[in-house]
């Protein structure tokens, strides 16, 4: 299961709130959570300015104890989640991706059996198959695009999950392709919002390896029911089907 969850940020987005919905969706639960932003797909025109203002955003992350107020990075779950976290890094980093900031560990004289992180932002030149492969720790790859939206939607399927997803865009014609059949191949497709926090009150679930079935929401019931036909004649008639004629 799991997912892969992406954003995809076109030129004509609203830069500082692509800016939040990154910020919360990529390191808010140290990133560990299903719905966390894994993959931001941004337009060639727009990336720097993004960039810049992404990269200030991190700057000012505070890493910590979470019951401490103002910590907004916890730490990940145990060893072998930091060791994943750091086998990404480098996987990417010899996939030719370059780290933007993050990627080391912190807190480890005052907190030595926990696992603190900086959240890693790694640009990417291409989906390599790091970006592909789901990993469950603060680390969101950086991919570009330079022609319409289409070249950017098909960045954004070809990856083996499909539980959540997003756009950025003030444009309803791109908004609209990105929600349509040949759009978001994801069980949840969001507008100017990001691909965590959204779900809650609608069916939650996703296609591809992440499954196809969906729970709560609208479908909740139905996956505590056993549906029936029922077939009721109150004429004095018998009706047969398929032109059958007894007389």
């Amino acid at each position: 299961l799991g997912g892969n969850n992406a954003m995809v940020v076109t030129p004509n987005a609203d830069l500082d709130m692509a800016t939040r919905a990154i910020l919360f969706g990529a390191v808010g639960t140290a990133g560990q959570r299903c719905t966390s932003l894994r993959r931001v797909i941004v337009h060639e025109s727009v990336k720097d300015a993004l960039l810049e203002k992404v990269l200030k955003a991190y700057g000012n992350l505070r890493i910590g104890n979470p019951l401490t107020t103002g910590n907004l990075v916890g730490p990940l779950i145990d060893k072998g989640a930091f060791e994943m976290f750091s086998a990404a890094i480098e996987r990417a980093k010899a996939q030719g991706g370059k780290v933007l900031t993050g990627g080391k560990r912190v807190h480890e004289d005052t907190a030595p059996d926990a696992y603190y992180v900086q959240p890693c932002i790694i640009d990417m030149p291409d989906q390599t198959e790091v970006v592909k492969d789901e990993t469950f720790a603060p680390v969101l790859y950086v991919l570009t695009y330079s022609e319409d939206l289409v070249e950017a939607i098909n960045i954004h399927n070809d990856v083996p999950q499909g539980l959540s997803s997003c756009i950025f865009s003030r444009d309803m014609l791109e908004v609209e392709r990105f929600l349509s059949a040949s759009g978001s191949d994801c069980g949840m497709a969001n507008v100017n919002i990001g691909p965590n926090g959204a779900e809650i009150g609608g069916a939650f679930g996703g296609e591809k390896e992440t499954g196809g079935d969906r729970e709560s929401g609208s479908d909740a019931w139905k996956q505590y029911t056993r549906r029936t036909t029922n077939t009721i004649n109150y004429s004095t008639e018998l009706p047969l089907a398929q032109g059958v004629n007894f007389g």
